[in-house]
This record gives structure tokens, C-alpha cells and sequence, in this order.
């Protein structure tokens, strides 16, 4: 690592530490020319899978797409941020998990929903109102028939 004061190659990490929830690694380092210290954060880098969206294109996954998809459905709703991100951390986990480079929208936005209906019923049919593009309130009646079924 260079030194960001003198541009050193020289350095030593003094200090290692697990931060966000285990996701990075902080290391204080120590530059053995100037003295100088700084801090440095590691984290893995994780190929998440191409979307394949309706009409063929593919495109790399983005996750502020993701986030404002969410965010747009869970507006005024009673959900904190902290589940959100959990719900967020848990969609890429899925994505991850399926082991495949390429990944349908559809399947992504089944994902989404299945993670909205844990959260919040009413995200969840707001969600499923765009995703599914009702047509009509018998739709919306079907969609809240069947989520309170399941319940």
C-alpha cells in the first residue's frame, strides 16, 4: 500500500479490525518513511449476476436501482432503515447464491417481493401493482386475496 502522504511503498499495518457486520476490514497503517498514519478499509469484491431485462438487453446489476425500487414501494410506510438494508443485504445474498452469471429481471423481481411481503403487506402490493402491471381493481383485489390466504 502507498503511503498517501509521501507515495512510500513501505508501510505497516498496526491495527486490524472487523467492521460492518463483518462486511469490510479496517486497518490503521503506519508509513515507515514519514511516520505518518492512516486508516484503510477492505472489502471483497463479489461479481453479482448480469440482469436480463424483457426485451433482451442485459445490463450489470445495480444496486441504487435496486434501493430506489424499494425505497419507492416502502415510502411513508413504517419500516426502518435498518430492515431495509437488511432486506437489501439479503436479495444480493439470494443473487449470489444462485451461482449463475445471467439472471432474468422476473427472477430478480420475484426476489424483491418475496423480501417486500416480509417487510410490509402494503409495499409489497404497491410493488406487485407495477411489477405485475395491473390493469384493473379486480388485480389488486386478487393480489391482497391471495397475501391474506397465505397469511
Amino acid at each position: 500500500m502507498h503511503c498517501p502522504f509521501c507515495n512510500a511503498h513501505d508501510t505497516k499495518v498496526i491495527d486490524s479490525r472487523l467492521v460492518a457486520e463483518g462486511e469490510q476490514v479496517r486497518r490503521r497503517r503506519e508509513c515507515n518513511s514519514c511516520g505518518e498514519r492512516y486508516t484503510t478499509y477492505e472489502t471483497a469484491e463479489l461479481v453479482m449476476p448480469r440482469v436480463i431485462k424483457q426485451n433482451g438487453n442485459r445490463e450489470p446489476f445495480d444496486e441504487n436501482k435496486l434501493r430506489s425500487g424499494l425505497l419507492r414501494s416502502l415510502e411513508k410506510r413504517p419500516v426502518s432503515v435498518e430492515a431495509i438494508e437488511a432486506a437489501l443485504t439479503r436479495i444480493k445474498q439470494t443473487l449470489r447464491g444462485t451461482g449463475e452469471r445471467e439472471l432474468p429481471s422476473r427472477q430478480l423481481g420475484e426476489f424483491v417481493m418475496a423480501e417486500l411481503r416480509l417487510l410490509d403487506p402494503v409495499a409489497y402490493v404497491r410493488f406487485a401493482s407495477v411489477y405485475r402491471s395491473f390493469q384493473d381493481l379486480n388485480e389488486f383485489r386478487s393480489e391482497i386475496d391471495r397475501l391474506e390466504k397465505d397469511d
